[in-house]
């Protein structure tokens, strides 16, 4: 049986594929080979947590700065041993610190960042969130020589919603200097069809909306910056419609005018493409590092 609203044919493969399959192309647990689907969480969750611990223990830090008036409007700042006028940022902050410390040791700032998840948080409110984290970190530090943006899965899609965010109402404009999608989903109409969306509860509306796909093809958002590189990446093992999504974004990107780049990372899935980042040898820790110290 056809997914409910994709009556108008010809369009993305998803519209095509049966709830069932639908359901298993957006839960990357369900395509990790080299684990079993909870142990995969659990490996994952279990390598953030001592990245982050590992982290506030060794790198000085502010933790807990407000950036907001929530409860959940929080970062988290690490600092090289040097002062830094560098800064990457990434989300969801308390158990995802992978890359602080190969960042950290070549000089590059790292703020993580807080946001109310779903149920208490709509997907509005959580692009909205980000955006006030960008705008707090160039506001805190107005001489940085850039900021980079980096998330991962559900952090990849708000990380793009930055790349077409309108700075002039925030009164400043941040020093945007490269963005890294990695593992992301940038078209959320698809979502809205499976469990993944019972506690976003998300409309069609709401995903178009918040769809950066949506705005680079139909309102063909033009780069404010053509030379910021955008870095698109997914795993080898991650699921056909994440490659899908992720080549899309990218010819999008490209289609517009902007500095984008692809690469499918090989031999990790989606959650290893992210955990590997507490390496310094790790290929995709340095391609960032290449990226931002090019960019300089």
């Amino acid at each position: 049986m056809d997914v409910p609203g994709a009556s108008r044919a010809g369009q993305a493969p998803w519209k095509k594929m049966s709830a069932e399959e639908l359901e298993n192309q957006y839960s990357p647990s369900r395509w990790v080979v080299r684990l079993g689907a909870e142990e995969a969480l659990r490996t994952y969750k279990q390598i953030g947590s001592e990245a982050t611990r590992k982290a506030r223990d060794t790198c000085r830090n502010q933790l807990n700065v407000p950036y907001g008036e929530g409860e959940g409007e929080r970062v988290d700042i690490y600092f090289p041993d040097q002062a830094s006028e560098r800064y990457w940022q990434s989300g969801s902050k308390d158990e995802s610190a992978f890359m602080v410390i190969p960042l950290t040791a070549q000089g590059v700032a790292v703020v993580m960042v807080a946001y109310d998840i779903a149920p208490k948080g709509t997907l509005d409110q959580m692009v909205d969130q980000v955006t006030r984290s960008v705008v707090f970190v160039q506001k805190r530090y107005p001489h940085n020589k850039g900021i980079y943006l980096c998330g991962h899965s559900a952090g990849a899609h708000l990380a793009a919603m930055m790349l077409l965010a309108n700075w002039t109402k925030h009164g400043v404009t941040p020093n945007l200097r490269g963005f890294f999608l990695v593992s992301g989903v940038y078209n959320l109409q698809p979502i809205v069809f499976t469990s993944q969306n019972a506690p976003l509860l998300m409309t069609l509306e709401d995903a178009q909306r918040n769809s950066p796909q949506w705005h680079l093809e139909v309102a063909r958002a033009q780069p404010v910056d053509p030379s910021c590189p955008v870095l698109v990446a997914v795993g080898q093992h991650d699921s056909p419609e994440f490659h899908r999504q992720s080549r899309e974004l990218h010819q999008a990107l490209c289609r517009d005018g902007w500095k984008a780049s692809f690469e499918e990372l090989r031999d990790v899935d989606h959650f290893e493409i992210i955990e590997n980042l507490t390496q310094k040898d790790d290929a995709l820790t340095q391609i960032i590092l290449k990226t931002i110290f090019q960019e300089l």
